[in-house]
């Protein structure tokens, strides 16, 4: 079972403070580039994994998506959707990830926002969304960026000419990595980008866009924190689809 690390009151608490969770879509400084990646919705059956507070979920049926299944392992972040959520068109469940079993072409579209690096088995979870999917039905997805999966410390150094650096820890010995973010001990899975990518191939999927997000000008000049997401990818935007 995966680690139920958003139900825990503090790191909840904390995760209620971010742009993302008060804001919804608009706080998230990646959501234009990855709705840009994203299908004409109308009419179109969706799963939300990891759906969170559920801002997605409501976003795609007020495009016209026809049912939205949102699935999450928090029960406080279900409460939360549940408790804005007035849609009767879209269902949020409960679900392990790493154990999900969806039924066969019953969605148009796969989403999922930041949670595949918290996921052991992705390639099981990625073989249950392309089964799921009709001919021809898209995966459309961010990730933490490898990159910024593997720093050695929690922030820059400096190195020997003054320079900041963002110093990598085995990038190449993929697993289990425990990280401190708004809670200690949070555990991620940190995999290259060759074997996330290879994944997706060898399970049928074929590639359509691929995205090393960073923020652009007039982002950075709106919010200057973001200025250091230019150093590095934190995120990797990833839009696939099941050949027809």
């Amino acid at each position: 079972m995966a680690q139920n690390i958003y139900d825990d009151p503090g790191f909840f608490a904390g995760y209620a403070q971010l742009p993302r969770s008060r804001q919804g879509l608009d706080g998230a400084p990646e959501w234009p580039a990855l709705r840009a990646q994203l299908p004409p919705m109308v009419g179109l059956r969706v799963v939300d994994l990891g759906c969170g507070y559920g801002w997605f979920c409501r976003w795609a049926r007020e495009q016209g998506a026809a049912t939205v299944l949102g699935l999450d392992l928090s029960e406080r972040m279900l409460d939360q959707a549940r408790n804005t959520t007035g849609d009767p068109a879209i269902d949020y469940r409960q679900a392990d990830l790493e154990q999900l079993e969806l039924p066969p072409g019953a969605f148009d579209l796969a989403y999922s926002s930041l949670a595949f690096h918290y996921i052991e088995n992705l390639p099981r979870l990625l073989r249950q969304v392309h089964a799921a999917l009709v001919p021809g039905g898209r995966l459309v997805f961010s990730i933490e960026h490898p990159i910024f999966m593997a720093p050695s410390n929690p922030g820059w150094v400096i190195d020997d000419q003054g320079r900041r650096t963002w110093p990598l820890d085995a990038y190449q010995t993929e697993g289990r990595r425990s990280t401190d973010w708004l809670a200690d001990g949070v555990i991620k899975y940190h995999r290259t980008l060759g074997t996330l990518l290879n994944a997706l191939i060898g399970i049928g999927f074929q590639l359509a866009h691929l995205e090393e997000w960073g923020p652009s000008d007039a982002e950075v000049e709106a919010q200057p924190a973001l200025a250091e997401e230019r150093e590095r990818p934190m995120m990797l935007l990833v839009s696939a689809h099941r050949p027809a």
